[in-house]
């Protein structure tokens, strides 16, 4: 009887060696080596008996090879397609990660049942079909083309498959699935990577899409072997804090479209509402007459959004003040202090200052920070920015207002929105036709110049 082979796999990112480590090579995390057996090549649990026996592929020149466009599939469901490139691709493969408890399970349901016409399997190794039932009467949809598999073995899944011939397939989730090809736990790595590989061929040799459901690490990377993320073909991120309502949906590698899209849904009791303008919800909670609140136009993905910045600035209580911030970078915070400080001629040294992001997005644009710096000042000298006035700008170490991308976006987003005046960086005017828009657009090339402007 051969010796039975086996090899040690990390557990967080996939690699592999021949002797258990300490200290993965890979990612450099502790403790994370398991010992796994190494199967030789055995049957493939997907076999498609309909398919004509491959012949070899010969090389062929560039010209020569003809292109066709894509059918899609659309999901009725504009922030997904948006997401996705305008629908869903035969034969993809769609992975998609989240927090537990984020509502990946609860989006996926809301799509099978949106496609009444579409036929769907949705299989769940996580939940019993009394609970997957629930969450649809919460949803308060039905939809007879939609069919509930509880199973974990992938074998048995694909005779199911084989006897319904599904138009969509959803897994959820992946790291539940085993196969008896491999002799390892269930949700090691090399069971995430066998199961993985055959539905990436179950879903190429039938053009059928498949999504994957995914878990996450503690560090927010896609649990399991890193090789996932490569042979999906597309990846999708859904953010967002349990404790608040807004969830954000993000590609981060897209085979089939741009990865600058995003989605946003707001969670409430009977699913996941499409957010179509979310700009308008994010300042709806406004109080006008307050200090330390100023708008500020940013671009999350290709979409322009225009959101709520609100800043306290209050005397230090204790020898060393407080600098706190809540969605925006704790460092570019401190950086803009100093230029207020150094370049604007603000005593900000011995005050506590609080940033938030309203509507708990993180916003990394540094078109923002004009807004931020502006909010800061406004809290400081207790004077209120003026009402239907917002800000594009990024701000440097000397003071100046620098250019930002795709401008005309921003101002158009505010113009929409019915604020009256937006405040640029000059050199943002290049080849900016002012007289298209209502709104009026005032440059300036200094940040003291702007808040002067402001506390004036």
């Amino acid at each position: 009887m051969a010796k039975t082979k086996t090899a040690f796999f990390c557990q967080n990112c996939g690699t592999q060696s021949p002797k258990w480590l300490g200290k993965c090579p890979g990612c450099n995390e502790w403790n994370t080596f398991v010992e796994e057996v190494v199967t030789s090549a055995q049957d493939e649990d997907w076999k498609d008996t309909t398919a004509k026996k491959s012949t070899k592929s010969k090389p062929e020149s560039l010209e020569s090879i003809e292109v066709s466009s894509e059918q899609r599939i659309p999901t009725n469901d504009k922030e997904l397609d948006r997401v996705l490139g305008g629908g869903l691709v035969g034969g993809s493969l769609i992975l998609i990660g989240g927090e537990p408890g984020i509502g990946k399970s609860t989006l996926m349901l809301q799509i099978a049942l949106q496609l009444p016409s579409v036929k769907t399997l949705y299989v769940s190794g996580e939940e019993s079909k009394q609970q997957i039932k629930m969450r649809a009467q919460r949803i308060g949809k039905q939809s007879p083309s939609l069919f509930i598999l509880t199973e974990t073995n992938l074998n048995l899944i694909f005779d199911q498959i084989k006897q319904l011939s599904p138009s969509i397939l959803i897994i959820d989730s992946i790291q539940t699935i085993f196969t008896d090809k491999v002799e390892a736990a269930t949700g090691s790595v090399s069971q995430v990577r066998q199961c993985a590989g055959e539905l990436m061929k179950f879903a190429k040799q039938t053009n059928t899409p498949v999504f994957l459901i995914g878990h996450i690490t503690k560090e927010g990377s896609l649990a399991g072997p890193k090789i996932l993320e490569h042979m999906v073909d597309t990846v999708i991120q859904f953010e967002g804090d349990r404790h608040l309502s807004y969830r954000i949906l993000r590609t981060t590698k897209n085979r089939f479209g741009s990865t600058s899209e995003l989605g946003i849904y707001e969670m409430q009791n009977n699913g996941l509402r499409q957010v179509s303008n979310p700009s308008e919800i994010l300042i709806s909670q406004r109080e006008d007459g307050l200090s330390g609140i100023s708008i500020g136009a940013s671009l999350e993905g290709n979409r322009p959004l225009l959101i709520e910045i609100q800043s306290l600035v209050t005397p230090a209580a204790y020898g060393t003040p407080q600098r706190s911030s809540t969605g925006f970078d704790s460092k570019r915070l401190n950086m803009l202090l100093a230029v207020l400080e150094k370049r604007g001629g603000h005593r900000l040294g011995m005050h506590d200052v609080f940033l938030n992001i309203a509507g708990g997005l993180r916003i990394d644009d540094p078109a923002i920070d004009l807004a931020v710096a502006v909010a800061i000042v406004s809290s400081l000298e207790e004077v209120p920015i003026p009402k239907k006035s917002c800000f594009a700008g990024e701000v440097g170490l000397g003071g100046e207002i620098r250019a930002v991308n795709r401008i005309e976006n921003r101002i158009m987003e505010a113009e929409k929105l019915g604020f009256e005046q937006i405040y640029i960086s000059e050199y943002n005017t290049k080849g900016l036709d002012m007289s298209r828009y209502a709104i009026k657009i005032l440059t300036f090339s200094r940040l003291d110049a702007v808040v002067s402007a402001i506390l004036n």
